[in-house]
């Protein structure tokens, strides 16, 4: 049985992920970001921008695709999921991951992974770096000022 619950999940802010992010990029870091994933949890919701570079698993379709995802994942260091506010389907989708992580490595050694979850998800995200495009890939401000 998984020690692993909801409110023992860490927590990431969008902050620190952008740092994360951006030194990843840099000649100091070149492998950095091959080391971090970002997976994007909404579903019809995932319109109006994305984190650059996430991984787009919908939550409705999570049970089709963990294996994918687990594979996807197996290499890196650390894992960010998130959905529009990390409240339910970013930290559910998380929670979910790390304990079919953890079954399907029971009895062999898997690589150490940090799993976090985006605080405020791509709401509070799109508020400090909607516009930055180092940062957000298909932005549609005019969606989010309308209070999307």
């Amino acid at each position: 049985m998984s020690l692993i619950t909801l409110a023992s999940l860490e927590r990431i802010t969008a902050p620190k992920l952008a740092e994360m992010l951006l030194a990843a990029g840099t000649a100091n870091a070149p492998d950095a970001a091959s080391n971090i994933a970002v997976v994007d949890v909404r579903d019809d919701d995932h319109i109006g921008g994305h984190i650059r570079n996430s991984l787009h698993f919908p939550s409705r379709s999570l049970d089709a695709t963990m294996s994918t995802l687990l594979r996807k994942l197996a290499d890196k260091d650390t894992v960010v999921f998130h959905c529009a506010l990390s409240q339910q389907r970013g930290p559910g989708a998380a929670l979910r991951y790390l304990r079919e992580r953890e079954a399907a490595g029971a009895g062999a050694e898997t690589k150490a992974q940090k799993v976090l979850v985006l605080d405020r998800g791509f709401v509070g995200w799109q508020e400090e770096y909607g516009p930055d495009e180092r940062l957000t890939e298909a932005y549609r401000k005019e969606l989010w000022e309308e209070g999307y």
